[in-house]
């Protein structure tokens, strides 16, 4: 593994396993577009762009989270989403799919506000279902987001966990049923519409 750096750099997959400080990761400004980059304790991890069927059913969800905040009589409480976006946490950047803020009547400061939820579509490599099942959701809920969604086209399921103050507590949402949350009060999510928008690119991933 590589000595830690001493100035910012430009990332590209063959700088995957650096070790870099936070301070280093946020002042890079350039850098190969074709890959994503985490920094995860301290460490460079460098991964493909998500798929078609990642990325179909992640701007699907970022369409109904839009309709329900101009359409709903309660949507002025979802504050602002983005896909694709960094989690800080004291020693990682932790890329997720999509942040929600909600409840803050504000626009949120991603350096200091955490996401009220953070979503993780869920791709075929084992070592990402470890860290999208595992490690985000520690770090996630270690931080103060309120849910983390885990869609997953391969069990056809919807895992949200809860910070409560009692604890994480797991839900799990199947294919025909549509999920709520007191977050987003009046947002329906229909499970089965986002896999459906996954679907779709099967044939041309096989």
């Amino acid at each position: 593994m590589n000595a830690p750096l001493a100035r910012p750099v430009y990332l590209c997959f063959e700088m995957a396993g650096t070790l870099m400080t936070p301070e280093e990761f946020d002042a890079v400004e350039d850098y190969d577009d074709e890959y994503r980059y985490e920094l995860i304790h301290g460490v460079l991890v460098v991964t493909p762009l998500p798929s078609e069927a990642e990325a179909d059913p992640n701007q699907l969800l970022g369409y109904l989270l839009l309709s329900y905040q101009e359409h709903d009589p309660q949507g002025a409480v979802l504050d602002v989403t983005l896909p694709e976006r960094y989690v800080r946490t004291a020693d990682s950047r932790r890329r997720a799919d999509r942040v929600i803020w909600a409840g803050l009547g504000r626009l949120p400061d991603p350096e200091s506000d955490p996401p009220s939820i953070t979503v993780e579509f869920v791709s075929r490599r084992r070592r990402d279902r470890k860290r999208d099942y595992e490690e985000k959701r520690r770090e996630y809920l270690e931080l103060g987001v309120a849910e983390y969604w885990i869609i997953d086209r391969f069990s056809r399921t919807l895992t949200v966990w809860r910070n409560t103050p009692g604890g994480a507590q797991e839900h799990v949402v199947q294919e025909s049923e549509t999920y709520t949350t007191a977050l987003l009060p009046g947002f329906q999510l229909p499970l089965a519409r986002l896999l459906a928008a996954a679907d779709r690119w099967k044939k041309k991933q096989a």
